[in-house]
């Protein structure tokens, strides 16, 4: 879910001017239909907003929004000009940023929560709004998603906001009127040539984000309604029914909605991973065993994958095999919390005790548990053995003193 979020920035940061920052994601499991940016290029996008959107093109016209006020400094303007947010108050916003895709949801929503209301009080002005629709347009349009993504994103969030009762996103903010911001948006897609325009959506990839949100994170009654509706041979729908019943422990259930889904689509490696996953967590080891390795053969680029199949090896005692998936894992995902925990506990129970306490420190500090942090960077100072192990955590203490100071 934040590797997708983070290839869409990635797409428009290509064709973004130069910057003296790099723009950093991160997703908060919050119903909410919201994103927003903070200083120094971090962008923040609600679950809510991926589930309420029916395109690519409308996330990335919100992200590409989002960073047009990053790239022309109205959020600074505003720290500048205004006595009410300080940067001191943003240090939640800041922190939340550092939340991991894989790590626990819990901490996860509630440093997201305290940072969408520190960002919150970065209302921007009339002019702010209308640059970042120009200048988004020009981020989307470069980057060759469909022009008409930002105009249906922002009617969609004015749907949703008159449906719900919820407050206007900050980026819809009526300054002075949003029907006529619309239109603005609209009338820069009509100025494009015909051959942009036209473009059409490619939403696989978004299909698929949204079905694993939808399952993993929306309400279940919902969720599950939208599933059972779905045709008979619609073979993600069969998927979404599987995540979910395995997520309200209806073990039966799960079971054999996962083995329709694989019957559905044999060729889906996300099918195979996420049955894996399932099979892995209920105790069948050898029928994970089957699903993970041939999920990894199919794409070993899918980190939960390999994490889960790393998990999978050190459980059957082939624990260098393990810590290579693992290292593999980190070196894509160096800030997931889970990863970390996991990896220092294998390292631990296998006797190599600096590296254990060294990656369970890691662990607390990326899902921002500062109590743990010292306690377990004290427990990995103790058993240092060799200049490695020093250099090692000097790192590590680097990175904590940076972390540090948002505390």
């Amino acid at each position: 879910m934040k590797e997708y979020v983070r290839s869409i920035v990635e797409r428009l940061k290509a064709v973004v001017p130069p910057q003296p920052f790099d723009f950093e994601t991160n997703v908060l499991l919050h119903n909410a239909v919201n994103a927003f940016a903070s200083p120094g290029g971090y962008i923040f996008v609600h679950t809510g907003l991926l589930m309420a959107m029916e395109h690519e093109s409308e996330v990335a016209g919100v992200l590409a929004h989002e960073m047009a006020h990053v790239t022309q400094r109205h959020i600074a303007n505003r720290i500048e000009k205004s006595q009410r947010v300080t940067l001191l108050s943003l240090a939640g916003a800041l922190a939340g940023a550092f939340m991991g895709g894989g790590g626990s949801g819990k901490g996860a929503a509630m440093a997201g929560s305290m940072a969408a209301g520190q960002a919150a009080m970065l209302n921007y002005s009339r002019i702010d709004e209308s640059e970042a629709d120009q200048v988004g347009m020009q981020y989307l349009v470069a980057a060759g998603f469909r022009p008409d993504g930002m105009a249906g994103a922002f009617e969609k969030l004015r749907r949703q906001s008159w449906m719900t009762g919820t407050d206007v996103p900050t980026y819809l903010s009526t300054h002075p009127n949003l029907t006529d911001r619309i239109s603005e948006v609209r009338l820069r897609v009509e100025q494009q040539p015909a051959s942009v325009r036209n473009r059409q959506d490619d939403d696989e990839r978004f299909r698929r984000v949204q079905l694993l949100v939808r399952a993993r994170y929306a309400d279940a009654t919902i969720a599950l309604r939208t599933f059972e509706q779905a045709k008979p041979d619609d073979c993600m729908s069969q998927l979404g029914r599987a995540i979910l019943y395995s997520r309200l422990n209806r073990v039966g259930e799960a079971t054999a909605a996962f083995d329709r889904a694989l019957a559905c689509n044999p060729r889906d490696q996300l099918v195979w991973r996420e049955a894996g996953r399932f099979h892995y967590t209920k105790g069948d080891r050898h029928r994970a065993a089957q699903m993970l390795q041939r999920a990894v053969l199919m794409n070993s680029r899918d980190y939960m994958a390999l994490f889960f199949y790393a998990r999978l090896l050190f459980d059957a005692g082939q624990r260098n095999e393990a810590y290579t998936y693992y290292k593999e894992v980190l070196r894509h995902l160096p800030e997931d919390s889970e990863v970390h925990d996991y990896y220092g506990r294998a390292l631990g129970m296998d006797g190599q005790v600096f590296k254990g306490y060294l990656h369970l420190a890691y662990s607390a500090l990326y899902a921002n548990e500062k109590d743990k942090v010292e306690q377990l960077r004290d427990k990995a100072r103790a058993v240092i053995r060799t200049p490695e192990d020093q250099a090692d955590l000097e790192r590590f203490d680097s990175r904590y003193q940076e972390r540090k100071a948002f505390w």
